[in-house]
């Protein structure tokens, strides 16, 4: 990802998916402009969801099983944790494939959206990257990420 260092972390691979699904989650004008218009190339919020959770397990344990490899510190843990909890609150209740509208009316989406937002911007900024710049597509993250 941009100014991402690489390979400082041990699977810095996961940390992209994870900072990744976190920068499209937190981004009110992204959902917008992107999902709610169907745009191709960044996935859906389950797409997002998944990323986030697929790979790391985080939906079975605490990121702070990770610190020190996908996690700088606890700080991100804990950040990351709130995030996946209240992303993952909703999905259950709207279901892994209710149209974007759904997630973005119900009652906790401003909650979840605002955990995501201070996730990937404490992410964002331990890996150099400015956390204002728009998501990245998908095909830009695959080629990020290979080997």
């Amino acid at each position: 990802m941009g100014g991402m260092p690489l390979n400082d972390m041990p699977w810095w691979r996961w940390r992209s998916n994870v900072r990744s699904a976190l920068h499209m989650l937190s981004d009110p004008e992204f959902h917008e402009t992107t999902w709610l218009a169907g745009l191709e190339g960044y996935g859906d919020i389950t797409d997002a969801v998944y990323r986030l959770v697929e790979d790391t397990w985080l939906d079975n344990w605490s990121a702070e099983k990770y610190v020190g490899s996908i996690f700088r510190d606890t700080g991100e843990a804990v950040l990351v944790d709130a995030a996946v909890l209240r992303v993952l609150r909703i999905m259950h209740q709207v279901g892994p494939d209710a149209h974007v509208s759904a997630y973005l009316q119900h009652p906790g989406w401003p909650e979840a959206v605002h955990a995501a937002r201070e996730a990937h911007v404490r992410l964002a900024h331990a890996d150099g990257e400015d956390p204002d710049l728009p998501p990245r597509s998908l095909d830009l993250l695959q080629i990020m990420t290979r080997s």
